[in-house]
């Protein structure tokens, strides 16, 4: 009875072992039959066409015109009407400066006017003697010598005082915005201008750009110009110059945008963003979802399917600008390729793959 017992014991082991490795090769077959599937991706053919060429450059606004308002000769500051930062009209009162001087160059004008008379009634009196035979010819000459330099005399002392009551009352030569001031009332001039004034309507955005794209950049060829202070809100401008040397520091050639700035919200100093379309260029287009990017890197990659032997190639491209859910390619794919659009997680270069039904 006991025998019996060990031998069904013995029978139920083995089974039991038989059973178990018979499973286990089951599984391992299983995972050999899904590793060695291709897998399934989703292919897109590609093709080339126009695409505009769109240059995008960092910008800095400066203004059309400066003027620097100084005094024509030293003297003490009274008082000025403006601060930096505000707006001023061509002739609006800026600084008053000391008058003192032009007392003095008033007394020199009052002179000047006296003297003046004198010598004319002189020279008068001398023509009229000249005139029966009390005179001689060569005094009426020296009196017409000395009225013409009296004369010369009373021009350039009213011409002075004219000079110092400009420069007591000094006005703006050109509407602008006020970006510096320098002095405070009560101070004496120096060699730094009292106020320095910039014209903004227009205002100039400065650019650079590289000798490859000197070429397509004209004279006269639209911009748009966007600026952190106003978000995506977009200003429009003309170019307006460009430079024919090139800056030996950077290796790039400055080009200037004229914009009309007709309600003065560009200012001096703004930083912004200006685009301008250099044309356009055959390329090829891909969608979005085809390009991958390398971990660990800046490089893209696109996968090709090779239909000769249904692999597909790991192809590093160059992107060019995002055309809504596409892409501009400079370089990488050729165009009529068939690019995979999904099931990328598993692919690998020269990976065999199977294409999904309907996607060719």
């Amino acid at each position: 009875m006991k025998l019996r017992y060990v031998y069904s014991l013995t029978l139920l082991t083995a089974a039991s072992l038989l059973v178990s490795s018979c499973g286990g090769s089951d599984k391992e077959n299983d995972k050999t039959e899904t590793k060695d599937t291709a897998p399934v991706v989703s292919v897109e053919t590609v093709s080339q066409h126009a695409v505009d060429q769109i240059g995008e450059y960092t910008a800095t606004v400066e203004p059309e015109l400066i003027n620097n308002i100084s005094a024509a000769a030293p003297n003490r500051i009274k008082e000025i009407y403006v601060d930096e930062g505000m707006r001023v009209a061509k002739g609006q009162r800026l600084v008053l400066m000391d008058d003192v001087n032009t007392v003095s160059y008033q007394t020199q004008v009052d002179n000047a006017k006296a003297n003046l008379d004198n010598v004319k009634l002189n020279y008068d009196r001398a023509v009229e003697l000249f005139k029966i035979g009390g005179g001689t010819k060569q005094q009426v000459d020296q009196m017409e010598t000395q009225l013409i330099n009296a004369r010369n005399n009373l021009a350039a002392a009213e011409r002075t005082l004219r000079n110092a009551s400009e420069n007591t009352v000094l006005v703006a030569p050109i509407s602008g915005v006020v970006t510096a001031r320098n002095y405070d009332p009560g101070d004496m001039t120096g060699s730094l201008p009292i106020l320095t004034i910039a014209r903004v309507q227009p205002v100039k955005i400065v650019i650079n750009v590289t000798e490859s794209e000197l070429s397509n950049i004209k004279k006269g060829m639209p911009a748009n110009v966007t600026f952190d202070t106003y978000g995506d809100e977009v200003f429009s401008g003309t170019v307006s110059m460009v430079a024919p040397t090139v800056d030996p520091a950077s290796r790039t050639f400055g080009v200037e945008i004229t914009s009309p700035n007709s309600d003065n919200r560009i200012l001096p100093g703004m930083f912004g963003r200006a685009t301008l379309n250099l044309g356009s260029r055959e390329r090829v287009v891909v969608p979005d979802k085809s390009v991958v990017k390398q971990q660990g890197s800046g490089d893209h990659y696109v996968y090709v399917y090779n239909p000769s032997d249904q692999t597909v190639s790991y192809n590093k491209v160059e992107l060019g600008r995002r055309l809504g859910s596409e892409y501009e390619l400079i370089s990488g794919v050729e165009p009529g390729s068939q690019v995979v659009v999904s099931g990328q997680t598993r692919l690998a270069n020269g990976k065999k793959v199977t294409i999904k039904a309907g996607k060719k």
